[in-house]
C-alpha cells in the first residue's frame, strides 16, 4: 500500500504516474491537457484526473494540496528541445518556472520535474540558475541530473534532465538512484512480439536488432501520422532492422519474407518505453493508433520514474544513511554572468560585469552571452561614460501572472498543443 501522496501535473498517459505508484506514491490528483491521455489515465486508475490547462485554477487549486509529499510533473519539452527552436521562457508551452512557483505555494516535501536533455545545455544555464535560486528562496535544496533510460532497465537511450528539490531535513537522506543497466536489446525485448503471428524471420531479425533503441519521439498534433523520429533516428532504426517510416497495425506474419523490414506496433513501442515488461508494468492505451503512439512516445519511461521515485520515497521515509548538512547545501552555480547581473544594485558595464562574474571572456563572447540571457530575461541597457551598462529587470517567463501574454498565445495555439 502507498504511504506517500503525490500531485502530478502534465501527467500524460501515465508513464511517470505508474512509476511513482510503484515507488509508493498514491495520486491525490493528476492533471493533463490532452483528452486521449486523460482517457488512458482514467482507463487504468481510479484517480482524480482533471483535464485542462494546469495553470488554470478553475481546473484545480494548488493551495488545496498544501504540504503534499510530492509535487511531480513532466512539463512540456518543446521550449527546450534541441530539435526545436529552444525559445525557452517565451514559449507559451513553458511551464517549468510556473511549476517552481507553484511548489513555493504548495510547500510539498519534495518536487520532481523532468524534461529533455536540451535544458541541461549552455543555452539555458541562466534559466537553470533562476530556477535553483527560486527554490532556495522557498527553502529547498535542489539538484539536476541527466538520466538515461537504458541505465534503469529500459532498452532505449532516452536521456532526460531531472530536477529534484527537497526541504533540507529530507534532502540529507536523498541519493540519486543507482544505475541498473539493461541487458535487453531491441531484438531481445521484442522477439516474442515479432514472432507472435508466425513470421519466420523473427530469429534472424533479433540478431540484427542487437542494440538499444534510439530515443523514441512521440511528436505532437502539429505533425502528421506516427513515425519513429527525424532523419538521423530513422537511419539508426534501419540499422537495427526497423522501418521507422510509420507504425504497424500488427506484427509481421508467416506471409512476410524472412528478409522483410518490419515496422513496430504501438505495443512494441510501449515495450521499448518500459511498459509491459513485467505484470506490474501492464498499461492500456485508449484511442486510435496515432494517438496511442503519441501518448507512448512522449512518456517518461515507468521504470525510470520508479527508480527516481523510490529514491525520493526513501529520503522522505528516512531510509539509508543521511549526509552531512554541509554536503547537502553545497551550491552549484549554473551561470555566473546571470548572477552578477542579478546581484548588481545598479546598472554595470561589460568590464564591471565580467569582473564581478569571475569569468574570462572577450567582448564578442560577452555580447553572445548577453543576447542569450535576453531571450529569457528582461535587460535594460543605457549608455554611460564608461560604456554601455546593463541591468536585469525581470524574468520573461510565465510564473502564474494573470496578465501574462502566455494566456493569449496558449488560447490561440490550444488545438495544436499536445
Amino acid at each position: 500500500m502507498a504511504d506517500l501522496s503525490a500531485v502530478e501535473i502534465c501527467a500524460g498517459a501515465g508513464g511517470q504516474s505508474l512509476g511513482l505508484e510503484l515507488a509508493g506514491f498514491d495520486h491525490a490528483i493528476a492533471v493533463e491537457l490532452d483528452e486521449n491521455a486523460v482517457n488512458t489515465l482514467r482507463e487504468n486508475r481510479d484517480w482524480d484526473v482533471r483535464q485542462g490547462d494546469v495553470a488554470d485554477k478553475s481546473i484545480w487549486k494548488p493551495n488545496e494540496y498544501h504540504g503534499i509529499d510530492l509535487f511531480a510533473g513532466g512539463v512540456p519539452c518543446p521550449p527546450f528541445s534541441i530539435a526545436g527552436k529552444q525559445i525557452g521562457a517565451t514559449d507559451e508551452r513553458d511551464l517549468f518556472a510556473w511549476a517552481v512557483e507553484t511548489a513555493g505555494e504548495m510547500k510539498p516535501r519534495a518536487l520532481l520535474l523532468e524534461n529533455v536533455r536540451g535544458l541541461s545545455m549552455p543555452r539555458f544555464s541562466a534559466y537553470r540558475q533562476y530556477v535553483k535560486d527560486r527554490l532556495r528562496d522557498f527553502g529547498y535544496w535542489s539538484d539536476w541530473q541527466v538520466l538515461h533510460a537504458n541505465d534503469y532497465g529500459v532498452p532505449q537511450l532516452r536521456p532526460r534532465f531531472v530536477l529534484v528539490a527537497m526541504r533540507h531535513e529530507d534532502a540529507q537522506w536523498f541519493e540519486w538512484p543507482q544505475e541498473t543497466p539493461t541487458g535487453d536489446t531491441v531484438g531481445t525485448a521484442l522477439h516474442e512480439m515479432m514472432a507472435a503471428d508466425g513470421w519466420l524471420g523473427a530469429d534472424a531479425w533479433v540478431e540484427k536488432a542487437n542494440a538499444i533503441a534510439p530515443t523514441i519521439v512521440g511528436g505532437s498534433k502539429k505533425h502528421g501520422g506516427a513515425d519513429l523520429g527525424p532523419t538521423r533516428a530513422k537511419a539508426a532504426w534501419r540499422k537495427l532492422g526497423v522501418d521507422a517510416l510509420g507504425v504497424a497495425d500488427a506484427p509481421p506474419n508467416a506471409s512476410h519474407p524472412v528478409t522483410f523490414l518490419p515496422k513496430l506496433t504501438t505495443d512494441m513501442v510501449a515495450r521499448l518505453q518500459g511498459w509491459g515488461r513485467e505484470p506490474e508494468y501492464e498499461w492500456d492505451f485508449t484511442g486510435r493508433k496515432t494517438t496511442k503512439y503519441r501518448q507512448i512516445g512522449n512518456a517518461f519511461p515507468p521504470p525510470v520514474a520508479r527508480a527516481i521515485g523510490t529514491s525520493i520515497a526513501n529520503a522522505l521515509n528516512r531510509k539509508g544513511k543521511p549526509k552531512e548538512l554541509a554536503d547537502v547545501e553545497n551550491e552549484v552555480m549554473h551561470d555566473r554572468l546571470y548572477l552578477a547581473l542579478k546581484n548588481a544594485p545598479i546598472a554595470l558595464t561589460e568590464k564591471e560585469l565580467v569582473k564581478l562574474s569571475g569569468e574570462k571572456m572577450d567582448s564578442l563572447a560577452f555580447e553572445r552571452r548577453m543576447a542569450m540571457l535576453a531571450r529569457d530575461f528582461m535587460i535594460d541597457e543605457e549608455d554611460q561614460l564608461g560604456g554601455r551598462a546593463y541591468r536585469l529587470v525581470g524574468f520573461k517567463g510565465f510564473t502564474g501572472q494573470e496578465d501574462h501574454e502566455r494566456h493569449a498565445r496558449f488560447a490561440e495555439m490550444r488545438a495544436r498543443i499536445s
